[in-house]
């Protein structure tokens, strides 16, 4: 991440060099021309990339642990569909707005997005229901945004068109002090969110029982994932996969951890696929800028496919070898009121010690004196 920041602040026209990019970051540069490039182009992308991929990378986390779903990302729920709706409205319309105001249109169209996703599926009683819901809503809120599309001029539809790839071009610091106070929001939401999260990912009706409320929590972790979404969708469009791929990533370091311990590596891998996504952007067909959604969807859909391969294949390596230890013989003997065959519901690979119980012999059947009349019945029964 601090490798790829460096090179987005020296690469470009003009190349800096390195040496010279402190001096220049501090105000000592000979050229002011050199300076303005610097501090007031190059600098404010590199900082709104980190915070945007940083934003995607926890509204991620928080939806697939809220969900319990590894496919759970913004652009299938309706918020971000929502948020670049309430955008392109104002923008199609003529509106003059000011900047500030843009990420409080994202915000109610994330908003509305996202509740009418919680609405349709009973709020968000079933993490499936909720997924396939959003993903219905979704649909019809672009069908909706295509209908704007048609109703907008050329220039309109240029600007709508890139700004729904997602792209940080031309973008300063009154785009970045659009949306930190809304991180100022969110953070604290986030930090108390996160410890709950770990807790629904035990399943319902468990974290029911440690005293959590379930449908309270959901809303409040979509309630979390709309205010880190929607100023950061309103300032550089639905920036695609940076929400699957980072909680995947982290996950991926960290196997036996919880949400809690994900949470940092989530917001740091999203913060630097973003700004590692916009140095091809800005530089692989200068001086033609590219947007940065294209780029992390170009690398995400395989890098994901491969991720969700290697998942799958390592579940599966587990529970066959779960399977073939479960099937060994134990040594507690078959007639021994066991019950079932020996390592019956032994599917943790052996984890749990063979027990040898001792054996009880069977009472002795008495004999019966020679002449007596034998009872056939009574000699059935016993």
């Amino acid at each position: 991440m601090l490798g790829a920041s460096g090179a987005a602040l020296c690469l470009g026209t003009p190349v800096i060099p390195p040496l010279d990019l402190i001096g220049l970051l501090a105000g000592d540069g000979d050229d002011p021309r050199v300076t303005v490039v610097v501090v007031q182009l190059r600098l404010p992308r590199v900082v709104l990339a980190l915070l945007a991929g940083a934003c995607l990378g926890a509204a991620g986390l928080v939806l697939q642990e809220a969900l319990r779903n590894p496919l759970a990302v913004p652009e299938m729920l309706g918020v971000s569909a929502g948020a670049a709706l309430g955008v392109a409205v104002p923008l199609v319309l003529s509106l003059s707005l000011p900047a500030l105001l843009v990420p409080s249109l994202a915000l109610v169209g994330a908003a509305l997005g996202g509740a009418l996703t919680l609405v349709a599926a009973g709020f968000g009683r079933s993490p499936s229901a909720v997924l396939l819901t959003g993903a219905a809503i979704t649909a019809a809120l672009q069908a909706a945004l295509l209908v704007v599309m048609v109703m907008a001029d050329q220039l309109s539809l240029q600007i709508i068109y890139r700004y729904l790839l997602g792209s940080l071009s031309a973008r300063t610091w009154e785009h970045v002090g659009g949306v930190w106070p809304w991180l100022a929001l969110a953070v604290p939401a986030l930090v108390l969110c996160a410890p709950v999260l770990s807790v629904l990912r035990l399943g319902d009706d468990d974290a029911s029982a440690l005293g959590v409320r379930v449908g309270r929590a959901r809303l409040l972790a979509l309630g979390v994932v709309v205010v880190l979404i929607a100023p950061v969708v309103a300032v550089c469009g639905p920036v695609a996969w940076v929400g699957f791929l980072a909680p995947q990533i982290a996950r991926r370091l960290d196997p036996t951890g919880h949400a809690v311990r994900w949470l940092p590596w989530s917001i740091a891998w999203g913060a630097a696929i973003v700004v590692v996504a916009d140095l091809p952007a800005r530089l692989a067909l200068a001086p033609v800028e590219t947007p940065v959604g294209a780029w992390t969807a170009l690398v995400g859909v395989p890098v994901g496919l491969l991720l969700l391969r290697s998942g799958h294949r390592s579940a599966g390596g587990g529970k066959r070898s779960g399977a073939g230890a479960g099937d060994r013989p134990t040594s507690v003997p078959q007639g021994s009121g066991t019950g079932g065959p020996a390592g019956e519901g032994n599917g943790h690979g052996g984890a749990v010690p063979a027990v040898r119980l001792p054996v009880v012999p069977p009472d002795p059947v008495p004999r019966l004196p020679s002449g007596s009349v034998r009872d056939t019945g009574a000699g059935e029964g016993r």
